[in-house]
């Protein structure tokens, strides 16, 4: 059933407020296996001129675990409902959206649905396909995503401490990776094997032509996730993108490369 009250909208997301409450608004979006806390670094920069929103995506964090519905989650439109209904109960416009991976989709779609809540879009470590198809590289063979599922479904705690070290890159920093393994155990682990099988086999290609807000796309120099070319790819299928590499490296720049996102962000803002 969907929300009927503004609380129950704030209170499923975990939406926390915070910053600079006649300052534009800014939303951020968290990615797989983490929580509203992976924005720590970069969040709290941004409150002095921002009202800043921060929230869990259902399933993850501190949000209602009881709000998961497998029907409604069961692709990416779900999460860009969610959006939506938290940017209609704070009753916000104009908003500056910044997503990190699978959220740069999430979105996507919601601004495609309701152009008239967001301003811009920023989307950090984006990519519309994980699985390579004919011309397009999206960084992964099929045979390659359906085993790494497999092994997900088999042992997810077991999957974590394998995959987001690798998914964070920088092995000269393992505090970094083991930060992020911690990230992805603290979910449910039925609900991180849905989330990732909704992730890694979505396609979202056909709605990144139909963006109407200007877009910042923000690639890592070297993700094995989403490869530069994803991010050549979004930015020339996007009207009004642009397109920034960061020196940083790994799928999680807002963990290990904060000052740099950072000053790219107030860069394009300026």
């Amino acid at each position: 059933m969907a929300p009927t009250s503004i609380d129950e909208v704030l209170t499923r997301n975990n939406v926390l407020v915070s910053g600079n409450a006649d300052g534009r608004a800014m939303i951020f979006a968290h990615g797989f296996g983490c929580s509203l806390e992976s924005w720590r670094l970069i969040a709290p920069e941004f409150e002095e001129d921002h009202q800043v929103v921060l929230f869990d995506h259902v399933g993850s964090g501190n949000s209602d675990i009881a709000a998961y519905d497998r029907g409604k989650y069961d692709s990416l439109d779900g999460y860009a409902q969610d959006v939506l209904e938290i940017l209609e109960a704070l009753d916000l416009h104009d908003v500056i959206f910044v997503g990190h991976s699978v959220s740069c989709m999430i979105g996507v779609l919601a601004a495609n649905r309701d152009p008239s809540r967001f301003g811009e879009l920023i989307l950090v470590g984006p990519s519309p396909r994980y699985v390579n198809d004919e011309a397009y590289l999206g960084g992964f063979e099929r045979v390659d995503i359906e085993a790494l599922l497999d092994t997900l479904d088999a042992n997810y705690l077991g999957w974590s401490g394998t995959m987001a070290p690798v998914i964070m890159g920088n092995p000269d920093r393992p505090e970094l990776g083991d930060g992020l393994t911690a990230s992805f155990c603290s979910i449910d682990p039925a609900i991180a094997r849905h989330f990732a099988r909704v992730t890694f086999l979505s396609d979202n290609r056909n709605d990144l032509p139909e963006v109407s807000v200007p877009t910042l796309v923000i690639q890592s120099s070297d993700d094995v996730i989403a490869p530069l070319e994803v991010g050549h790819y979004v930015h020339r299928s996007i009207p009004r993108s642009r397109l920034t590499v960061l020196s940083t490296t790994g799928h999680v720049p807002i963990l290990s490369g904060a000052a740099e996102l950072v000053a790219e962000i107030r860069r394009h803002l300026a």
